[in-house]
């Protein structure tokens, strides 16, 4: 039959990340595309004892139905540390387990955003969320990214323009993809804007723990005042990506409102892998098995510089992060970006290329992301070296 789609779906097309890891099988491909965190990371052997004494002990809990906010000895274990770890007041804050941060993202704009409403977005930004708002029939509205974060002329001229918009989306700490990170003086200035403007915050923080050089910087919502700041988090990044559990925290009314949203979609988040969650905290020191990450990657990271230092031409411009997964790689104007990623995936090496970011589908863009927490240093050296050396021709 011919299928009618729904007008918030017939027009999105797949992410084109998930699409490179279809070409992924072949002998000898090298993925400096993907958004992994690193295997190695995985605490496996502590979350394989703890799962046998779940079955063994709780089978019955961990099997059944649970509630939507989610697991309580979890939520209690994820509001402390987000009280010491990013000083959010939570006492005045309710937080619920969520299954991963993109669903977190989706239901702050299900439950705020109307057809047609504008969310302002660092430009480039997470296609996850970028593809949720647009499924919901929001309009992201991008605002360009500085090396210090977003343009604060930029976003109070979007606002001015948009006076629609109900949320601004940032990724304030190793942006997704730019691996930037915004200054105090600008978190501060966003949060003003968004006081004066009347409108809703979503910060989105699933990189905050993954610094390896550089000064921790307070959230936006530690400095959030009057409730208008949506506070988005993850396990994936420093436990697991596949157990799928996240949190959000915000203020009570709010939260609430979003977990009837959730109970339209999966009733409630996995609850085995809450409960394993919630008892590798209460057993384990979970800071010190992130600073083991912290240093894997900053370990990676050197890697990559060192190889993009060493192998790319003096035109090709890179950000040089402090923490998270990601760097930015744009290239000179006299080089096509798409006919780079096609010689570069001819050559078995894969980007993902910075249009998959872009607010405005129609933009052009002369950037790629790199990752390099899922590829070995071996890996990276020689994806660089290839990138390079296609560059070098095309210059």
């Amino acid at each position: 039959m011919k299928y009618q789609f729904s007008a918030a779906m017939q027009d999105m097309k797949p992410s084109a990340i998930r699409e490179i890891f279809k070409s992924l099988g072949q002998p000898g491909a090298i993925s400096l595309a993907a958004g992994n965190p690193a295997p190695e990371s995985f605490p496996s052997e502590q979350m394989a004892q703890i799962a046998a004494d779940i079955f063994e002990t709780r089978a019955a809990t961990a099997l059944q139905y649970g509630t939507t906010e989610g697991y309580t000895p979890l939520r209690e274990l994820v509001a402390a540390r987000l009280k010491t770890r990013f000083g959010i007041d939570t006492d005045q804050n309710m937080t619920v387990i969520t299954s991963g941060g993109q669903q977190a993202i989706e239901l702050a704009c299900k439950t705020f955003c109307n057809a047609g409403d504008v969310v302002i977005c660092e430009n480039p930004s997470f296609i996850g969320a970028l593809n949720a708002f647009r499924s919901l029939g929001a309009c992201p509205v991008g605002v360009e990214l500085e090396a210090d974060g977003m343009s604060i002329d930029g976003l109070e001229a979007a606002l001015k323009a948009h006076p629609n918009t109900k949320m601004i989306y940032v990724i304030p700490t190793f942006q997704n993809p730019a691996g930037l990170t915004t200054s105090l003086t600008k978190r501060r200035a966003i949060y003003a804007l968004a006081q004066q403007y009347d409108v809703m915050i979503l910060e989105d923080n699933p990189y905050g723990d993954l610094r390896f050089a550089g000064e921790d910087l307070p959230t936006l919502k530690s400095m959030d005042t009057d409730g208008r700041v949506i506070y988005c988090g993850t396990f994936s990044k420093i436990l697991s990506a596949g157990m799928r559990v996240g949190f959000v925290c915000g203020n009570e009314q709010a939260i609430q409102k979003m977990v009837v949203a959730k109970q339209t979609e999966d009733v409630h988040t996995n609850l085995f892998f809450q409960m394993l969650c919630a008892e590798y905290m209460a057993r384990y020191d979970l800071d010190a098995h992130i600073e083991g990450i912290r240093a894997l990657y900053r370990d990676k990271c050197a890697c990559m510089l060192d190889a993009l230092d060493r192998y790319m031409p003096q035109s090709v411009q890179y950000t040089r992060p402090d923490g998270g997964l990601f760097l930015w790689c744009t290239l000179p104007e006299s080089v096509s970006l798409s006919a780079f990623v096609a010689a570069a995936s001819d050559n078995k090496v894969f980007v993902v290329p910075g249009t998959t970011f872009n607010c405005d589908l129609t933009a052009p863009s002369q950037s790629f992301r790199l990752n390099y927490s899922t590829p070995s240093k071996e890996q990276i050296e020689e994806g660089v070296r290839k990138l390079g050396a296609v560059l070098q021709e095309m210059v």
